[in-house]
């Protein structure tokens, strides 16, 4: 009885070893069908897998069994192997004729003639998701020490069943995961936590040449541009997307935008830890160019304008100003008054034009940046914008600053954007009563101003449009509203 203990024990290691070394599903079960016979005696064996979907148990592996036989289901319940695997557990029949359970479909199909049967479930997270059977034993039998040692094959085939999936599963995900990384347009970078690059579509390669320099870490591939902000800047943020310019001069100019997302995994409390970065790429060398071009073309023409505009306007006003005082014809009054306000719009537009150029120019090391409080502010751009705006009728402007809210910005380039804000929300409300209200509060350890008012809105699907130069929405939208947009 030891030396047979002893036996069923070296052969369950050598099993428990063979079936760990195997994670491709169909060698693995070929692999479970040839140990199982031998690991109780017995004359062959078969092994049954369960269709979730149908919940029928079907042969995967057959060996030597006719093709019709390997074609064959069986419902849980139905025959030893259904009841088995339906009742999750394990079946010893020495007389097997004389067992109404049992199903003669695959005999009468096979010719082969069963006379005992040890059947064990395989059993994941208490779930049976297949059933190993052990049929006629070559000797006397099945006995309970036969029933514990399949027991304990078919507990280990069941682990090594679900690894495999899981290895299958993981490995076809990976699969199509590498076909969409390869195809998209834009590079695409897989790093770990500490920049070591993982994978690279082909994209990526081009732009960063990796062919040549056979770069493995993000530091070296962004080696030859420079990159605002820095790369350690970029590692060392808290925020889960950082966007960052790369730059090369030579040997032509390049411009990439790249948005560099943090990547989470939950361990089993629930707690998310970063486990890399997926770094993404954007050629925008054109637009960047365009950008260029425009900019210096918008200064050129906007200082071209300035000196003529200075003399129409200086003009103008005398004529007005004659016309009014000699008492000359409505025509030639109502004239220079025209031409006079034309030219004052003009002027105005050609101020914003300017200052366009300039605040697109700036870097952020020429802010002037200075600590205010946002109320007194929000108080003095009220007052000048009733000032500018008093010929709008029905405006009002409320401030809503509770708090004593502190701000650190470069005040005169804050004011500008809050008076262009405030000029938009009434210039393209339609209704006779404008509301304004500029208030502030503190968020988050940071500082929220804004401008809301009682006029259309901007539809949902504009917002991610807003910031893009120069942009306007449609004119039916608004009414067709003078301005540069």
């Amino acid at each position: 009885m030891i030396t047979q203990s002893q036996e069923s024990l070296e052969m369950l290691v050598m099993v428990s070893r063979l079936l760990s070394s195997k994670l491709d599903i169909s060698e693995l079960l070929t692999t479970i069908m040839r140990l199982a016979s031998r690991v109780v005696g017995a004359e062959r064996a078969s092994l049954y897998l369960l269709d979730e979907k149908t919940q029928e148990l079907y042969f995967d592996v057959a060996l030597g069994l006719p093709e019709d036989v390997q074609k064959m289901r069986f419902k849980l319940g139905e025959g030893i192997a259904g009841t088995c695997a339906k009742e999750s557990r394990s079946i010893i029949i020495n007389d097997v004729a004389s067992d109404p359970r049992h199903s003669k479909k695959a005999d009468s199909k096979s010719g082969y003639v069963t006379r005992s049967l040890l059947t064990c479930p395989m059993i994941i997270k208490g779930k049976a998701i297949g059933v190993v059977q052990a049929i006629n034993k070559s000797d006397g039998d099945f006995s309970d020490t036969d029933k514990n040692s399949f027991e304990a094959f078919a507990s280990q085939a069941a682990i090594a069943i679900e690894n495999s999936r899981l290895f299958s599963s993981v490995k076809e995900e990976k699969r199509k995961m590498e076909i969409v990384f390869k195809r998209i347009k834009e590079g695409a970078i897989l790093t770990d936590v500490a920049g070591d690059i993982i994978i690279l579509n082909n994209s990526a390669k081009t732009y960063l040449e990796h062919d040549k320099y056979k770069f493995t870490n993000i530091k070296n591939a962004f080696s030859d541009f420079e990159t605002k902000p820095g790369i350690d800047a970029v590692l060392s943020r808290e925020e889960a997307v950082s966007r960052l310019e790369l730059y090369r001069e030579k040997p032509k100019k390049f411009y990439l935008d790249c948005s560099a997302i943090k990547l989470f995994k939950e361990d089993k409390d629930g707690n998310s830890t970063v486990e890399g970065r997926l770094w993404i790429l954007s050629d925008v060398t054109a637009q960047r160019i365009e950008e260029h071009m425009a900019r210096n073309f918008l200064s050129l023409i906007s200082h071209k304008f300035k000196t003529p505009l200075a003399c129409i306007n200086g003009y103008a006003q005398i004529l007005r100003d004659e016309a009014a005082a000699k008492e000359m014809p409505d025509l030639v009054l109502k004239s220079s008054e025209t031409i006079y306000g034309q030219g004052q719009k003009l002027n105005t537009l050609v101020e914003s034009l300017l200052d366009f150029v300039t605040i697109d120019g700036l870097e952020a090391a020429s802010l002037e940046k200075i600590e205010f409080d946002a109320a007194d502010f929000l108080g003095e751009i009220a007052a000048d914008m009733k000032e500018r705006l008093k010929a709008v009728e029905g405006l009002n402007i409320k401030i809503a600053a509770p708090d004593t809210v502190m701000v650190k910005a470069d005040r005169k380039l804050l004011a500008g954007a809050m008076r262009s804000l405030i000029e938009n929300a009434v210039k393209f409300n339609p209704g006779r009563d404008k509301l304004v209200i500029l208030s502030t509060q503190a968020r988050d350890s940071h500082t929220l101003i804004s401008v809301g008012d009682n006029g259309p809105g901007i539809p949902g699907e504009e917002l991610d449009n807003i910031f893009h130069k120069f942009y306007q929405v449609e004119a039916a939208f608004t009414g067709q509203v003078e301005g540069w947009g």
